[in-house]
Order: C-alpha cells, then structure tokens, then sequence
C-alpha cells in the first residue's frame, strides 16, 4: 500500500504536536511495509497516481486540503485535530485578539488564513475556499472524508457537534517514543515545573509565570517562539522572575533528560486534543498539572492535577499539590503500553485497510 501525508506548509519549520504525530506514524508504517511519503500542502506538482489514498491532518485549516481533494480525487482520511480555541482570544491584550473575539470561531479561523496568507506567504492553493469561507469549506471536506482519525472520542463529538456532516471514524489515540521518553532510575529530581510547549498564548506560559512567581517556585520553559508570536515571547521574559529558565527547542533525548531532572511537569494551555508533551512527561515519572479545557481527561482520568488556565490560582494551587504527589507508577505504566507509535500505526493501517476495500 501506497500513502500520501499532505499537512501545512509550516510542517517542519514551525514544529508542532502535528509534525511529531506524522513523522512517527509514518515511520512506523513503514516498519509494517507501508510506503508513506510526507509532502507539504503547498505543493502544486504531487503525482497522485502513485497512492492508494491521502491522508491529510488539521481540518482546521481547510484551505490547505480543498485543493488536493478536487485534483487527486483519491479517497482520504483525515486526522482533525480539531480544538477549540474561543476563550484564548478574549484573555489576550494584543489588538488583533481583542479584535477577533468579537467574531465566531469560523469568522476567526477565516480572517488568521488570509493573515498568514498576506504575512507569512502561506498561499491559499484553492479558490473554494475564498468563496465558501471557513466553515463551508470544513462541511464539504467532511462530507468527502471516508473516515475521520481523531486522537479521542470526545474530539470526534467535539467535530460532530459543529459540523453534522462528520461521519464515519476510528480512534486512534496520540503516542510517544517510549525508547526515548523513559523513567531514568538513579535520577535526581528537583522540586521544579518544566512546561515544554511553543511559546505562544494558546500554550499559556505567560500565567504559568504569573501563577508561579508568588510562591517563587523554580520553572523551566522549554520551547521555541511560535511564529507571529514574538511579541508574546518577549512578554513572557519581561514577567519571568529568578526562578524562571527559558531554554530553546530541543531534541527529544535531551527534552527527556530534562523531564526527568524536574518533579512537576505542566501544560496549563487553552486547548488540548491530547498533550504530547504531557504525555512524554509522564512516561518520564513527572507529576503533571493539565489544563481542563479539551480532551485531557480521556487520556489521564484522575491520575493528575487539572487546572484553569485563567485562574492563577488554580494553576498555582494544582502545581504544589502536584510537587508533593507522588509518581502515579501506573498512569506511567498504562502511557508506555497504550500510548507508543506501533500501537498507533497498527491501529490506523487498519483505518486504512478499511477505506480502500470500501473504495474498491
């Protein structure tokens, strides 16, 4: 079997939980002698001829996917990763935020395209989507789509309550490398919070630092800016107290050597379909504090410490509860059996299978 990815063109230059979900399942696929290749939305030129099928990621950018859809008129499945990301808008000082919060999630997503389109140079590939808009354009992919891949359930009803159009679909839950991300034994840990995340306002380190700075608690912020968010970055530097560590982008042996230097790991964002680097922490023995807007509970249950991101009390509060817990030695165990690429490779080669026996 032959598969296309086709993600955003900011696939490897602005990396994301995305870019990590596709790579590895891509490379996993591979070890069951799948052909993948991964190329990027901005390509005009892609012979589809080749492939048995697409497999296309972010239906919250669908103008990167409308064109390749009406051209290569191969059957395609689609990993959402579909968030919600209304109240981060409104908690924002910066104009364009300001402004945006007073128009629909759609009306938002619409106006951030033709943003990134003027700014950035992310060329809108089809004309479909000017004239439909942004919703329109998710509706008429969905009803194309022969099976949606979304990381949990509740992001599939999340999907299917905005858009009845959402159809047939498989779980396949988000993974990890669980031979990088591992429990070091004689480690020595300090009483310390690392965040790993882009640096952005969605991920929300800026009242990560304000919740943190009263009680003077040592943070780690690892993470580059996100593009178009340097104003936010530099914010966040001028709020960091002496306590506060900003290390940039790292690979994932070092992050993991990171994770295991610190107690407490934490992802106090606006939305989160899973948590990557949530989920890294935790096979690496950190005790976690997640935000509770999003799709966390279906991965960790009650095994950690939940937060409002627009609280700074409860983002403070969740963390020294979290410093004094001990390691959830099976939250960590059920991560490293349940959460690794070859479980989700096999799980999504079966999606696929699916979908070219109905197809054919």
């Amino acid at each position: 079997m032959r598969v296309l990815y086709i993600s955003r063109a900011t696939l490897y230059s602005a990396k994301g939980g995305d870019t990590i979900q596709m790579v590895n399942t891509a490379n996993e696929l591979r070890k069951l002698n799948i052909t993948v290749d991964i190329k990027l939305c901005n390509d005009r030129h892609i012979d589809y001829s080749q492939y048995e099928l697409i497999h296309f990621f972010n239906i919250i950018r669908p103008a990167d996917i409308i064109f390749h859809i009406d051209k290569s008129k191969l059957p395609f499945v689609l990993s959402p990763i579909y968030m919600d990301y209304q109240e981060a808008p409104k908690m924002n000082k910066q104009f364009r935020y300001r402004f945006l919060s007073f128009f629909s999630k759609n009306a938002q997503e619409y106006f951030k395209c033709m943003a990134r389109s003027i700014k950035n140079g992310e060329r809108i590939m089809s004309w479909k989507y000017l004239f439909y808009g942004h919703k329109r354009s998710i509706a008429y992919i969905l009803k194309e789509c022969a099976c949606l891949l979304p990381n949990s359930f509740s992001e599939y009803e999340r999907l299917r309550k905005d858009f009845k159009e959402a159809g047939t679909f498989a779980v396949i839950p988000n993974s990890i490398d669980t031979s990088i991300f591992t429990q070091t034994d004689a480690v020595q840990r300090e009483d310390a919070v690392i965040c790993v995340a882009r640096i952005e306002p969605y991920k929300n380190q800026l009242n990560i630092i304000r919740a943190l700075k009263e009680a003077d608690i040592p943070l780690t912020i690892v993470g580059d800016a996100a593009p178009n968010h340097h104003a936010y970055y530099n914010e966040c530097r001028e709020n960091a107290y002496d306590k506060v560590t900003f290390i940039n982008y790292q690979d994932q042996a070092t992050i993991a050597a990171l994770y295991n230097k610190h107690k407490t790991h934490i992802l106090a964002s606006w939305f989160e379909t899973t948590g990557l680097s949530s989920l890294e922490a935790a096979a690496c023995g950190c005790t976690l504090v997640i935000s509770d807007k999003g799709d966390t509970r279906e991965y960790f249950s009650d095994n950690v410490e939940y937060c409002d991101p627009g609280d700074l009390q409860s983002i403070r509060t969740a963390v020294q509860h979290a410093l004094k817990a001990p390691v959830n030695d099976s939250l960590t165990d059920k991560i490293v059996h349940q959460n690794n690429w070859t479980e989700t490779a096999v799980k999504t080669l079966d999606a696929y299978k699916k979908v070219c026996y109905e197809s054919n």
